[in-house]
């Protein structure tokens, strides 16, 4: 009787000792936008996430005159690359291959002028300063050799912002699995990378917004990601409207450098890829409009997308890019 008595006790204090692990959600700001972060794991890594944005800063923000890419825009030819800039160098040179330029980070200068950038505003840009501009502009112009950048053009002006995000989301989630969790969700200004199953034991469920200008917001559908990525780039939210009332939306085409408006009112890009891939493609198709963004999805199946553009007959519609077109809406 006492041996089973001692042997209740001794499996009691064993189960009581053993701590659950529940998921840990983590939450603020980042890169410039807002970040949430949730894994299975009961240690708080909030301080090593932090210490990677602080890197992932140094080496691509624009928006910090000392990071490495701040430094090479000033025309620093001496400065050393660093892992991150040239993983992420080498990503965006791919993607500028296989989109025929539609996703060109020297696009920065233009980005400056038009008032979307750290750099200073043109209150007045005509034809004649966009074709001054465009001779500024070509990723084929620069060349990654030994840690550093040689530009044929010192003008040139990178901006990676359109890929920064998506690699920071990656960052984190290599640093999640090289401790082992095998359970994720990292979001950083939407874009979105995920592994394993929430708390609920399912996949991640994840929303896609309706294009509303009027500065409210709205889920359009839901999409469940298996070990994947999703990145969203859309120019209903994003925008400016000058003193005459003229609204310009902060894509800029890399080929004319006007700011688009297009047919496609947001693209979102799903793949097993890294998160910064997608981030590029959605930007890229954002570029590209609807019928491009089709043709180039027909060679590419490694992606899926979502598409929210507007017919000839004003009303949106849905294509998504592993169903049939279906016409979901009409606002």
């Amino acid at each position: 009787m006492r041996l089973g008595i001692s042997l209740i006790i001794v499996l009691f204090v064993l189960n009581s000792c053993k701590k659950e692990i529940n998921y840990t959600h983590l939450q603020g700001n980042a890169l410039g936008t807002t970040f949430s972060i949730k894994y299975k794991n009961n240690t708080n890594y909030s301080q090593s996430i932090d210490s990677l944005f602080s890197v992932i800063n140094n080496s691509l923000s624009t928006y910090h005159s000392n990071s490495i890419i701040s430094k090479i825009n000033k025309g620093d030819s001496m400065v050393m690359t660093d892992f991150h800039f040239e993983k992420v160098y080498r990503k965006a040179k791919r993607i500028f291959t296989e989109t025929n330029g539609a996703f060109d980070p020297t696009v920065g200068n233009l980005v400056n002028a038009w008032g979307f950038g750290p750099g200073k505003e043109l209150k007045k840009l005509d034809s004649s300063s966009i074709k001054t501009l465009m001779k500024h502009i070509g990723f084929d112009k620069t060349k990654l050799s030994n840690h550093y950048i040689n530009k044929e053009d010192k003008d040139l002006f990178f901006d990676f912002n359109a890929i920064a995000k998506g690699y920071a989301v990656d960052v984190i989630g290599v640093f999640f699995e090289s401790k082992n969790i095998i359970n994720y969700m990292v979001e950083i200004g939407g874009e979105i990378r995920v592994r394993g199953v929430n708390s609920n034991h399912k996949l991640w469920k994840v929303g896609i917004e309706k294009p509303l200008t009027d500065g409210t917001r709205a889920i359009e559908t839901t999409l469940e990601l298996n070990n994947q990525s999703m990145a969203t780039s859309g120019n209903y939210r994003k925008f400016r409207i000058d003193e005459n009332g003229k609204k310009y939306v902060h894509t800029i085409n890399p080929k004319t450098g006007y700011t688009l408006q297009n047919d496609l009112l947001s693209a979102s890009v799903i793949s097993t890829l890294d998160c910064a891939d997608v981030d590029a493609y959605a930007t890229a198709f954002m570029v590209m409009g609807f019928e491009k963004t089709k043709a180039f999805l027909l060679k590419h199946p490694e992606l899926d997308a979502l598409l929210i553009y507007v017919e000839k007959d004003q009303n949106i519609h849905i294509f998504d890019s592993t169903d049939e077109l279906t016409n979901l809406s009409s606002m």
